[in-house]
């Protein structure tokens, strides 16, 4: 610990966070190891225990050093990057880690399709082999940040004559390629931060395929595994997020008080409590970028959360609780929960029991993976792609 306290004190001596530029600090704090404290030497990182992280993240906050907007580039940092540093090529790592950590790329996630979103297997975008490049076309949808994105990590089936969990291969995509077309999605909100995006005949170099031909589905999962915990697991203070915000309504307004609604309050607010206690012992137990399924509880539980206090907050401000007057229908670059009003909080909370994996999935994965249950009859489970029924 005493090295990166060092690598703290020299990074800041070097480069004060008053006088040096937003981006230069950000990328010699990337650059000194300080980045991800975890991942290996070379890559933002000191093969240090993950523990370590949140020491140097408070030591240069204290300092007045600028962050990377982390929720800006959500995807990059807590979907991307492990799965890129799990299965990426060398060159693939030192190509994309350090401008994504920066926040100099944003990234966005192209896998569920108007067909295949509940069974991200099935998809249907093809890309097939053309010299040293991949040629892919379909459809991707509800795919957020896409229209701020420079790249994409993108699914795509690259054989139909097999199982449809054996014939997917797991790609980069440059977002500004020939044949990418975003197209915003409207939501309950009135703001488009979700796409549709159609590939047609987008080229992809074969340097840009993660992992082994065929191999998709496994690192798909590595993706999905570490959304799930940068979703529902992400670190918080005590009464920070959702549970912070109704709190924060609840005291405001006195006079809407009743024992009835502070009981409700305050029970949310233990759970919410024990889910935040929970995800710090899930973020110690991880080793780097490897999450088990006990993401999916984690994600599970800050969805139905949400979703009740955010409609407790409307029934406790009554009629004031269903205006929503920001209809600008507006392209955010991120969500933002805790700086809108209540009614942006209760309509954009029904969207967490659908996104990072619906519920219903994430209590399949649950029974079958963490309590051992017997899982569901799959019928399709040998079948070749090709011949299943569309």
């Amino acid at each position: 610990m005493s090295e990166i306290q060092d690598r703290v004190a020299a990074l800041l001596a070097a480069h004060d966070p008053a006088t040096t530029d937003r981006l230069e600090f950000l990328r010699a704090r990337f650059d000194a190891g300080l980045a991800w404290v975890h991942f290996p030497v070379g890559l933002g990182g000191l093969a240090a225990p993950r523990d370590a992280q949140p020491a140097v993240d408070q030591a240069l906050a204290a300092a007045g050093a600028p962050d990377n907007s982390p929720r800006r580039i959500g995807i990059g940092l807590g979907m991307a990057a492990p799965t890129i540093l799990a299965h990426g090529t060398d060159e693939q790592r030192l190509r994309f880690l350090r401008p994504l950590w920066t926040g100099e790329e944003v990234w966005c996630q192209l896998f569920s399709e108007p067909g295949a979103g509940s069974d991200l297997a099935a998809l249907g975008t093809r890309a097939r082999r053309d010299g040293d490049d991949w040629v892919v076309t379909g459809q991707k949808v509800w795919t957020s940040s896409a229209h701020n994105a420079r790249w994409a990590i993108l699914v795509a089936r690259t054989d139909p004559d097999v199982p449809k969990h054996a014939g997917i291969t797991y790609f980069v995509c440059d977002m500004t390629a020939p044949g990418v077309d975003v197209r915003p999605l409207r939501q309950i909100t009135g703001e488009a931060e979700f796409n549709e995006v159609f590939l047609t005949d987008v080229r992809i170099p074969d340097a840009h395929r993660v992992g082994e031909v065929g191999a998709g589905w496994r690192i798909a999962q590595t993706t999905l595994m570490n959304e799930r915990v940068a979703i529902g697991g992400r670190p918080a203070p005590r009464e920070g997020g959702m549970v912070g915000a109704v709190a924060d309504t609840w005291r405001a307004h006195p006079e809407r008080r009743t024992a009835a609604t502070h009981d409700r309050l305050l029970e949310l607010w233990v759970e919410s409590e024990a889910l935040r206690l929970a995800g710090i012992r899930l973020r110690q137990q991880l080793a780097a970028g490897s999450p088990g399924p006990e993401g999916s509880a984690m994600k599970l539980g800050f969805a139905r959360l949400a979703q009740a206090l955010s409609g407790l907050e409307v029934e406790f401000l009554a009629e004031d609780g269903l205006r929503y007057d920001d209809w600008t229908q507006r392209r955010p670059a991120m969500v933002d929960f805790t700086g809108r009003d209540a009614g942006y909080r209760y309509l954009r909370a029904k969207g967490n029991s659908i996104e990072g994996g619906t519920s219903e999935v994430l209590r399949n994965i649950i029974a079958e993976r963490v309590l051992g249950l017997p899982a569901e009859p799959r019928v399709d489970k040998d079948v070749p792609w090709k011949d299943l029924p569309r």
